[in-house]
């Protein structure tokens, strides 16, 4: 909703949460609803549209932002001065199609927790346009959906709809009025249930018609041998609360959604949305179970890794061979570096990483080596990697390995120095430098060995970058990568 005029920041939230919560007015009441907010200058703007998606729309193009049309300005100040719902009486038309327009007055409930005082005047208006054109012929259904309409338009007159502080948890697979619709009394019986709703209900096992039962009732009968039920359920069906809820019985599942209706700030009934989720809570069982499988593969990848770590170290510890013992070393840390990626994946249920925190339990497990070489170094990080795809990760974990042991064992043997590592993000690229202090490369050293090799095999083929070694006549090397971000 746009903002405009001297509209008071408590009348924006509220017409915010109206807004929000109107596309259940739209479609019960067949029409198109237009929030009309003051100008500043003695006139009014659109400051929302919403579509019926139950009928013809009266409006091609969304009209929010425009000024009133001068024949509904008359209409439209009259709603908002005297704070009574008006009519225009004959129809009306909008660039060609036949129309009939009400306005209604919005007022803001001035305390939302309890009590039932309003704002002294309007906040906005909202004009309900009907199609004449595509009107289809009364019948049951059709009339029973505009009276409910016409009540939830009077709720916002009185400034009890929408419940401000109870709006429902969002959670796919939403009920709609077109899904299925129950109108409940004070006592929360069904009086007239949609064609749909009915469709619905039956889905979940329910035999003979809705009308006339509790639908607390039929809702206990079908949950009677079920141990694991929606705690929301009961409030949601009785009506007395918003809320959304799932009921599931016969192989069924079914989402539904309470609107409490007030006449005179007394509950006189409700409005149960209901819609068919089996299909869509099937899927989300399914991904939990994929993710739940998942992280196990991960944790189970993690323990074989570092299994394989531990039988290297062993290795190398019966090795004769200085060179032997060094290549299982580098055997070793190489797989402990990927291990680490993997036991940040089995912590979630997400398929990306951390990488700041990855990169600093790397820089602890490499940090050991300092000792070996006889270096007392200072490592410093700056900037943030963020999250990245486990795709990413594993073989970045190697690269930054590498090139962070090549620092200590080359550059910094013997000496006291630092290594910085600067990381950040730009225009979908992650950019990465490894600088240290030491004695810099030497004249046609760079990617001799094995090292380097895997690298810049690394870098240029599963992470598709660049990679760059520098070294100055004052000392020290720099690695800088570029990186796509996947």
């Amino acid at each position: 909703m746009k903002q405009y005029g001297q509209t008071h920041s408590a009348d924006i939230e509220w017409l915010h949460a109206l807004t929000g919560d109107w596309q259940v007015i739209a479609d019960l009441s067949f029409a198109d609803l237009v929030l009309w907010i003051p100008d500043g200058e003695n006139g009014f703007i659109a400051a929302g549209h919403a579509r019926p998606s139950s009928a013809a729309t009266v409006f091609y193009r969304d009209i929010t932002g425009k000024p009133v049309e001068k024949s509904w300005a008359s209409l439209v100040d009259t709603a908002y001065k005297t704070g009574k719902s008006v009519d225009n009486g004959e129809p009306d038309k909008y660039q060609g199609v036949p129309a009939r327009l009400s306005a209604v007055p919005v007022f803001r409930r001035l305390n939302i927790e309890t009590g039932t005082d309003i704002t002294p005047s309007p906040v906005a208006v909202v004009t309900k346009h009907t199609n004449l054109g595509e009107v289809a012929a009364p019948n049951k259904t059709r009339i029973n959906l505009t009276v409910l309409g016409d009540v939830l338009l009077n709720m916002v007159v009185d400034g009890s709809y929408p419940e401000f502080n109870k709006q429902s948890a969002p959670r796919r697979g939403a009920p709609r009025v077109n899904d299925g619709l129950l109108h409940l009394d004070a006592n929360g019986a069904v009086v007239f249930s949609s064609p749909n709703g009915m469709s619905a209900f039956q889905k979940l096992g329910v035999t003979g018609e809705l009308e006339g039962r509790s639908l607390l009732e039929v809702t206990k009968e079908i949950n009677k041998n079920r141990v694991n039920v929606d705690e929301n359920l009961p409030i949601v069906v009785s009506g007395k609360l918003a809320g959304r809820a799932d009921i599931e019985g016969n192989g069924a599942a079914l989402s539904v959604r309470s609107v409490p209706i007030y006449e005179n700030s007394v509950n006189t009934g409700a409005i149960l949305l209901c819609r068919d989720v089996t299909e869509l809570r099937r899927q989300e069982r399914e991904l939990i179970t994929k993710d739940a499988t998942i992280r196990e593969i991960h944790h189970r990848v993690k323990n074989n890794l570092q299994t394989v770590a531990s039988l290297l170290r062993i290795q190398g510890r019966r090795s004769q061979s200085e060179e032997t013992l060094e290549a299982l070393s580098d055997a070793e840390r190489r797989v402990a570096a990927i291990a680490v990626v993997h036991d940040s994946l089995s912590e979630g249920l997400a398929q990306d990483v951390n990488f700041d925190e990855v990169f600093d339990r790397i820089i602890t497990l490499v940090s050991e080596l300092a000792l070996a070489f006889n270096a007392k170094v200072t490592n410093l990080r700056i900037g943030k990697f963020g999250r990245l795809p486990s795709e990413m990760a594993t073989p970045l974990s190697v690269v930054l390995t590498e090139i962070v042991t090549n620092a200590y064992e080359h550059g910094l043997a013997n000496r006291t120095g630092h290594v910085t590592v600067n990381a950040s993000r730009k225009s979908k690229r992650l950019y990465i430098t490894v600088a240290d202090d030491g004695v810099g490369l030497e004249p046609g050293k760079v990617l001799t060995g094995l090292g380097t090799q895997i690298v810049k095999t690394l870098v240029e083929g599963e992470l598709r970058g660049k990679i760059e070694f520098k070294s100055d006549k004052t000392g020290g090397t720099t690695v800088a990568l570029e990186l796509p971000l996947i």
